[in-house]
């Protein structure tokens, strides 16, 4: 814009009556012309209304989702909650896009069709636990587009000083054990949080505090000692700078966690080509890279849109 102003100004000074004489037929070819900036990029596609999880990495795709369907002509807005709880309700209807994980969105169906008890969808591999739950996703109005390669399951961790004193490595090895666990506010019951570490691991958590996915103050009440187990998620790059460590889940009972955008059936057969902006993102991504995004926000405190824009110039996305 400051371009244009300058240019205006030395023609108006230097050339007045040739722009006063040619006003008319310049705005005449403007409003034919569509390479115009007025009328450059893509057509309008009207809105389109992202949902999602508030925690670090889920904000990040996000933003990733809010650049690429702008460049594509839609007006995004976006709206992050606390938990899957808080979105899935209006999903399809108020909410058309979310950045997801192929066995969180998979088992939250499962358990709404089926009841909390429903035995749950464990496969290892994110297309096919997809396949698995494709009745489902056809149910809901919900169609997962390309399946990442980048992954990111549930991870729990303890202090690096608990672990050694307390000789544990593994879930297993908290067998028994009373402990307060820090995590998302809908982990109690969940089989692949509370519910599974109590049920599947035997470990007795006295308390489930609501502190957050991956949050600070999910670490701190570990760090402080306020709980002995915290929630957070397998490509956190933060942990060994904070004297904690994650344990292995040596029984398996975290589902394929591979990033996958969902879009509401409808609004897709309405916009088809959101799977071509969306999917070459899921391409693009890698479990490696995704840690290292999600450090430059957690370590190096960049803000999620910065880090986006970054990896999507990167990757030839724009």
């Amino acid at each position: 814009m400051n371009v244009r102003r300058s240019l205006a100004v030395v023609l108006a000074a230097g050339s007045l009556l040739l722009v006063t004489a040619c006003a008319g037929d310049d705005l005449d070819e403007a409003s034919d012309d569509e390479s115009t900036p007025a009328t450059s990029g893509a057509a309008d596609q009207g809105p389109v209304h992202i949902a999602g999880q508030n925690f670090p990495e889920a904000e990040l795709v996000a933003a990733m989702y809010e650049e690429l369907l702008t460049g594509a002509g839609y007006q995004p807005d976006v709206k992050l909650v606390d938990a899957r709880d808080a979105y899935m309700p209006t999903f399809p209807g108020d909410v058309d896009v979310v950045p997801e994980y192929v066995g969180g969105i998979v088992n939250f169906l499962n358990g709404r069709a089926n009841g909390a008890d429903a035995e749950p969808f464990t496969a290892g591999d994110g297309s096919e636990l997809a396949d698995q739950g494709q009745d489902l996703l056809d149910e809901a109005g919900i169609t997962l587009l390309d399946v990442s390669p980048a992954t990111d399951t549930n991870a729990f961790f303890v202090t690096q000083e608990y672990s050694d004193s307390e000789g544990v490595a593994t879930l297993s090895d908290l067998e028994g054990k009373s402990v307060v666990l820090a995590a998302a506010p809908d982990c109690k019951g969940r089989l692949d949080c509370e519910g599974g570490l109590s049920d599947e691991y035997g470990i007795d958590i006295t308390k489930v505090l609501p502190l957050g996915y991956a949050s600070d103050q999910t670490y701190q009440s570990v760090i402080d000692g306020e709980s002995q187990l915290g929630e957070t998620s397998t490509t956190d790059g933060t942990l060994e700078s904070q004297g904690l460590v994650v344990l292995e889940d040596d029984k398996q009972i975290q589902p394929a966690q591979n990033l996958v955008p969902a879009v509401s059936t409808e609004f897709l057969d309405a916009h088809p080509d959101v799977a071509d902006v969306l999917n070459p993102l899921m391409a693009a991504l890698t479990t490696e890279k995704l840690t290292e995004l999600n450090g430059r926000m957690a370590v190096d405190r960049e803000k999620a849109e910065d880090v986006a824009h970054d990896f999507l110039t990167e990757a030839g996305l724009l």
